[in-house]
């Protein structure tokens, strides 16, 4: 088979090239899928045949499948993209793919128990509406240098490519299967203004920033997985973390938009707005905070780190640097 490959993707492995192809014979194939909560995808597993009967089953439910059910084409194109394992006397791919507002997304094979697996669920489709939400809203702008930093499978970095194909728009992580899959997805969107790079936080972008968003991990994991481990108070660190480098390097009239997880005690303050609120009111920014579901995650409550935590809450902080002279008004909503 004579496959073209994808120069701009020369960096990233061999297998990377055929990754694309794959994708794009899913999508001309009119493959569709909506990843679910663990929970859920454990559930309906069980309740189905072990395996594999049709393409849905391979690449969304992550069954093993059997060499026969897969076209010749298509079976080559996994196996030069490097995804395939073996299982028992069959095959089961390592990655998933998932459809997202007409968008295509390889992320990490179900269950997702490695330590570099990337994640996109439930959470990724709350965070990317919170985010189309908020760029509709924003009044004619035109930033120079966008960045999502823990970018994972990329849906936001391609959202902000989308909106400002002229912007450098910068995919971070530390994980480098992230980055690799970013990459892959942005060329499926031809988002060509996506640049992956490997950064903590905002380490390896040198350049003032006008515009950073991010949906770090929020929870505490026993196993330090770096998709779900936000480290600090009840996984709070990291998107605290974000927040002081926004405080730090965004350009002035630069903006934050953040989607998070917060622990919430019985009767108790919102810990994160408690932490965050004196340090954008010193600086005079301007912003907006507001609940985006009052109850996720909710099976993590079963484990020691939350025994005195009464629900996790996905919150959405928006934040404003003002330009030099501009009036400043200071807000402190939560909704």
């Amino acid at each position: 088979m004579n496959i073209p490959l994808a120069p701009s993707l020369s960096t990233s492995g061999p297998g990377t090239h055929y990754l694309l192809m794959l994708g794009h014979a899913l999508r001309d194939a009119h493959y569709t899928h909506t990843t679910v909560t663990p929970a859920t995808h454990a559930r309906v597993n069980a309740r189905a045949e072990q395996w594999a009967t049709s393409l849905n089953d391979i690449f969304g439910w992550s069954r093993p499948f059997q060499a026969a059910l897969v076209p010749p084409a298509l079976l080559e194109l996994m196996h030069r993209s490097e995804i395939l394992e073996s299982w028992k006397d069959g095959w089961r791919s390592t990655v998933r793919l998932s459809t997202l507002d007409g968008g295509y997304y390889f992320h990490s094979a179900y269950p997702t128990e490695q330590d570099d697996a990337v994640f996109f669920g439930p959470d990724t489709y709350r965070f990317i509406r919170a985010l189309q939400g908020e760029l509709a809203a924003l009044p004619a702008w035109a930033p120079a240098c966008v960045v999502d930093i823990g970018c994972g499978a990329g849906p936001a970095a391609i959202a902000l490519a989308r909106r400002w194909p002229d912007a450098t728009v910068f995919a971070l992580d530390i994980n480098q299967a992230a980055l690799r899959l970013s990459a892959v997805n942005a060329a499926l969107a031809q988002a060509s203004n996506v640049k992956t790079r490997h950064s903590d936080l905002l380490s390896g972008v040198k350049d003032g920033v006008d515009l950073i968003v991010a949906n770090p991990p929020y929870l505490i994991d026993p196993a330090l997985r770096r998709y779900r481990h936000g480290g600090g108070e009840l996984g709070a660190g990291l998107s605290l973390a974000i927040v002081e480098a926004a405080l730090a390097r965004l350009n002035p009239g630069g903006r934050l938009m953040l989607y998070t997880g917060v622990a919430m005690a019985a009767g108790a303050a919102d810990p994160f707005l408690a932490r965050v609120a004196p340090l954008l009111d010193s600086a005079r920014w301007t912003w907006a905070y507001q609940q985006i579901d009052p109850d996720v995650f909710g099976e993590e409550l079963d484990a020691p780190a939350y025994r005195d935590t009464e629900r996790i809450a996905a919150m959405w902080l928006t934040a404003h640097k003002p330009s030099p002279g501009a009036s400043v008004t200071l807000t402190s909503q939560e909704t």
